[in-house]
């Protein structure tokens, strides 16, 4: 039996800023700044046509969360099981300099890399809902190039499915790899920007993957650390 699910804390945006462009109006400035590459509306569309092209007519539409989707997932969903991707974890391996940091704070967020596994959330989306539900989750997770999208096997306790998930591109200029965990802690510990923070971002998703039954190692070690250094910061602070 799974916890309570916990409330989230600090900051986050709703289904409705991903489809009426909120998100969008917010970052354009940003983009047009030179400071990342966006994809526009249309590109968006475009790869949401692309994926669901490879479905059969009447199929639904699974999607694999593991970060930020498993406690804020930002669209209407039927169905929702915990699941099991091989050969992927997750990793602390975007520098965040503007949405949950700063260039003077950066932080850290999280992407799909290769080699391990990964437990998280498998949501189903009626095939009739696809193109407004889908939609909303491009316009959200492909508004950069930070990510690519990709079909995945992913095992669930109620047999296999193939789901749509995001995967960190190496290429991207954020992209920062896997940093030493004591290093990646200060980071997360002290991130900050105009969406919030990394810590919250952190302990949104161990607390929500813990009401599930998920319990990720490495994510509670970091957890912990990063907790310890919040709390020494806070101790120091005049």
């Amino acid at each position: 039996m799974t916890k309570p699910k916990p409330e989230i804390r600090g900051h986050h945006f709703k289904r409705e800023d991903f489809l009426n462009g909120v998100l969008d109006d917010i970052w354009r400035p940003h983009a047009e700044a030179g400071h990342f590459k966006m994809h526009s509306v249309a590109e968006r569309e475009e790869l949401k046509r692309r994926m669901l092209a490879e479905l059969a007519p009447n199929e639904d539409v699974w999607v694999f969360g593991y970060g930020s989707l498993v406690w804020n997932p930002g669209f209407h969903f039927v169905e929702n099981r915990i699941a099991h991707l091989h050969g992927w974890h997750r990793s602390f391996c975007f520098w965040s300099r503007m949405g949950r940091g700063s260039p003077e704070h950066p932080g850290l967020m999280m992407g799909l890399m290769p080699g391990g596994t990964c437990r998280g959330i498998a949501y189903r989306i009626a095939r009739a809902e696809a193109e407004m539900e889908v939609r909303a989750l491009f316009m959200r997770e492909m508004m950069g190039t930070a990510y690519s999208t990709r079909w995945v096997n992913i095992t669930t306790e109620q047999g296999p499915a193939r789901a749509i998930t995001f995967i960190a591109n190496k290429e991207h200029a954020s992209f920062c790899g896997r940093l030493p965990i004591e290093e990646t802690a200060r980071y997360v510990a002290s991130g900050r920007g105009k969406f919030g923070c990394s810590r919250d971002y952190l302990d949104n998703t161990v607390r929500h993957l813990e009401a599930l039954g998920i319990h990720d190692r490495g994510l509670k070690r970091l957890h912990a650390l990063v907790e310890k250094i919040a709390a020494a910061d806070k101790d120091s602070s005049p």
